[in-house]
This record gives structure tokens, sequence and C-alpha cells, in this order.
């Protein structure tokens, strides 16, 4: 009896916050069905109509985030006024990038639309609540059609595989994906990276085995599940954009987007890497990512 009561209580303490974040945003799709029929809301769902709601769901995030993780974004003032696509380095799971999402909305009032891998849109449950969010498949369609109406679109090239299997190095895993510079260059839109200190202290994957690392390619579903949810710092950097140079290829473009301490081929990347050089202790800490969280002095 003991030995379970611990095994459980275990298992309860590094599965229990992101549990609970699960909870949360199928919670936040019932009552954004709710607020729908009570509402008799039938506009689209990218509309000004849902703006009520949006900025709702968006205070309770935030919220969430000043309590859990100190939240901060830096670097607002290098966004667009009109539409870019935002690139930065996905955690084990995008918390920090739906704090980022929900303090942009309060700030500015700007709905930042999001590229998500395909699996998302077969979650049960949740087509509202990606509506309202803004949440899109990662088509060159759609994507250009998103920018050429003027917003921000953002995407994690790493995706699903820099989740799974990324660590505390925080090593980028975009692989050959390049698509996202051709839209830029399409859009002639500029390019902003964005990266979230102590995303990996807060939250974590089991250490690689070839077993998950094969399911995921074959099936291209996240199998392997995040633990952890401690109170880290977290901090959104926002970098300066790259701007849309007619003379530049796609290949050059991603280059610009990661300079750091090692060596990458492409150039969006250097963009990203120079800011994880920048604001985070690697490999990654994760007492000192607590103490970040509760020191004072530091701004």
């Amino acid at each position: 009896v003991i030995i379970t009561s611990l095994t459980i209580s275990a298992i309860l303490v590094f599965f229990i916050v992101p549990l609970t974040i699960v909870f949360f945003i199928y919670l936040t799709n019932i009552l954004l069905l709710i607020y729908q029929r009570n509402s008799e809301v039938k506009a689209d769902p990218l509309s000004d109509v849902w703006d009520s709601a949006r900025k709702t769901i968006a205070r309770f995030w935030d919220i969430y985030a000043r309590v859990w993780h100190g939240y901060e974004l830096h670097g607002v003032e290098n966004l667009s006024e009109g539409p870019g696509i935002l690139v930065y380095y996905h955690g084990a799971i995008p918390i920090d990038y739906l704090y980022f999402l929900s303090r942009l909305f309060l700030w500015k009032k700007r709905l930042c639309l999001s590229v998500a891998d395909h699996f998302v849109f077969r979650l049960p449950g949740l087509k509202l609540l990606l509506g309202v969010t803004g949440v899109i498949p990662g088509t060159r369609e759609e994507c250009l059609n998103a920018l050429k109406n003027g917003y921000l679109v953002s995407i994690s090239p790493g995706g699903v595989r820099e989740a799974l299997f990324s660590d505390e190095s925080y090593q980028l895993m975009w692989g050959n994906r390049k698509g996202f510079a051709q839209v830029a260059l399409d859009a002639k839109v500029p390019i902003i990276p964005m990266y979230t200190q102590n995303v990996r202290e807060g939250y974590r994957m089991f250490k690689e085995r070839r077993f998950f690392r094969k399911l995921y390619e074959s099936t291209r579903l996240p199998f392997t599940p995040p633990y952890g949810g401690l109170p880290v710092k977290f901090r959104t950097y926002i970098g300066k954009p790259i701007p849309y140079d007619p003379n530049i290829t796609a290949e050059e473009l991603v280059e610009k987007v990661c300079k750091g301490k090692f060596l990458f081929s492409f150039q969006t990347k250097s963009a990203v890497q120079a800011l994880i050089h920048k604001h985070q202790t690697i490999p990654g800490n994760i007492w000192k990512a607590l103490l970040e969280r509760f020191d004072k002095r530091r701004k």
C-alpha cells in the first residue's frame, strides 16, 4: 500500500501541472461553446464579434502566467505594425506561446494566427477554441491568405519533433524546413525571431528512446508525455525583425533567422539561436530557473 501510494504520488507530481493545463484548455472550449449558444453568435471565429470572448480567455491565461511563471514579455516593439512571420523555438509544450498570445492581445489587441501540426486538428472537442484563437494549418495558401489580410503568423519550424526530442541543450531541430522563408518572400513580409527563456526547465520530455523516436517518425503522433510544470521564470524575447529583401533566396533567409556559438547552415535560425545564447544558460538548469522566478532584483 505504501509503495503504491508513493508511486501514485510521484506520478501526480510529475504530470499534475501538464494535466491541469489540458483541463483548462478543454474548459475554455466548453465556455466558448456556452457563450456561442447563449449569445447566438454565428460569425466567423476570427471576426471582431469574438473579441470579448478572446479578451476573457487572454485575461485568464495571463493571470495564470503571472502567478505560476512570473511571465514577462520583452521586445513587443520589434513586431511589425502590419503582417509578418514570427518564428520561435518549440518547448516540450507550447504553454509559453499561449502566454505570449494572451499578453499580445491584451496589450495590443492583436491576433496572431498560429500554424499548428496536423494532429492538433484531430484532437476531439477543440474546434471552436482553435478557430477563435486563430490556429491554422501550415499550408502555403493559408499562410499567404492570413498575411494578405494583415495578420501576424507564427510558426515553429521544429514543431512536434523539436518539442519531443530537443532538451536542455536547446538544440534547434528544423531539418531542411524552409517553407516559412519562401512564404515570407512571396508575401514580402519580415520574419521576427522569438524565444522563451527557461521553457525547457519548466516542462521536459523523458530522455529520448529509440522506440519513441521511431514511433513518432512512422506515425507523426506525439506519444511521449511531457512532465514537470515547475514555477520557473519565463521570459519571452522578441528579436529584431529580418526585413524583406527581394534579392535574397529562401535558403539565405532561413540562415539569417541562429547565430551563436554553434555553426548552422541556415539564416532565420541564426536569429533564434542568438536569442537562446543571449538569454539562456546552456545546458538549462532547473534550480537556477527557479531562483530567477523569485529574484526581484532582475528585470
